[in-house]
């Protein structure tokens, strides 16, 4: 099977590919609890590996599954705050500051260039604990502009695959797009008695991430998009589907000629998975 891209922004984007040109690879990446935001563990050691083995980003833009809003938004502002958004952890994780700068005109372009959607320039959010505590591990110095882009949680699947499409053009640009979310995610759900157990998951967390990574593997983003038509694992890993609409803002991005590879691929507490993908 083969990805859906039959949208007119990917094809103008690809229409224009040169041999030569070069395309910033795209993440999406399981963020897990906050804790792995000031933890030196697997998962933060692997996101500081990456960040060496990429091109450095001229500013990097964060689709977190943390700010939904209604309509799409993008910050704008020249130093985005760090929002602590989370409770019942230790004092030294809510002292963290992740001092990086915005940039509005990077914003600006990028609101210009979608198309399909009005895209507001926000002032108000900053970057929360789906963006920093990933990206304070792969750019420590906090020297690379960072931004956030909501997610409307009025659309339905469908409209953010196609609306990261819009957005191949910031690739060529040197512009790193990161998903921020997990494929399972069921809090309720989590075995907590076992959460420090390695790679401790569910069977059908198991069976369903095998699932994801087949079709991510084979392109077939068709059966990703329409999620809820995967069975009754998908139902029990998605309750609700703000951390997994990320994951279709990577896989929209996807050229033809991208390479698909997997990091942090384990299960934790039996009813959430790290598994993260790498295009390009």
């Amino acid at each position: 099977m083969t990805a859906m891209t039959g949208l007119s922004a990917f094809q103008r984007f690809t229409d224009t590919l040169q041999p030569g040109d070069t395309l910033m690879p795209v993440l999406f990446i399981g963020h897990g609890s906050p804790m792995n935001g000031i933890e030196d563990n697997a998962f933060s050691r692997q996101w500081a590996s990456l960040a060496r083995d990429i091109p450095t980003p001229s500013a990097v833009l964060v689709v977190s599954a943390h700010w939904l809003s209604r309509g799409t938004r993008v910050t704008a502002m020249d130093f985005p705050r760090t929002i602590h958004d989370f409770g019942g952890f230790p004092q030294a994780l809510f002292d963290v500051q992740y001092p990086a700068p915005g940039s509005p005109s990077i914003a600006l372009d990028m609101a210009a260039a979608i198309r399909s959607t009005h895209v507001e320039a926000d002032h108000d959010w900053g970057l929360d604990h789906g963006t920093w505590t990933i990206v304070r591990h792969m750019y420590p110095e906090a020297d690379i502009p960072v931004l956030q882009l909501s997610i409307d949680y009025t659309k339905p699947p469908q409209y953010h695959y196609e609306l990261a499409a819009e957005l191949l053009a910031l690739r060529r640009k040197g512009v790193l797009i990161i998903g921020s979310g997990n494929m399972v995610h069921n809090l309720r759900m989590v075995a907590w008695d076992r959460i420090n157990q390695p790679g401790y998951g569910f069977d059908w967390a198991l069976k369903l991430n095998d699932t994801f990574k087949t079709l991510i593997a084979s392109g077939d983003h068709k059966h990703l998009v329409n999620f809820t038509g995967l069975g009754p694992e998908a139902a029990l890993a998605i309750p609700t589907p703000e951390h997994y609409l990320p994951l279709l803002y990577t896989l929209g991005l996807r050229t033809g000629r991208d390479d698909v590879s997997f990091f942090n691929d384990r299960a934790v507490g039996g009813s959430l998975t790290m598994t993260s993908v790498r295009i390009g």
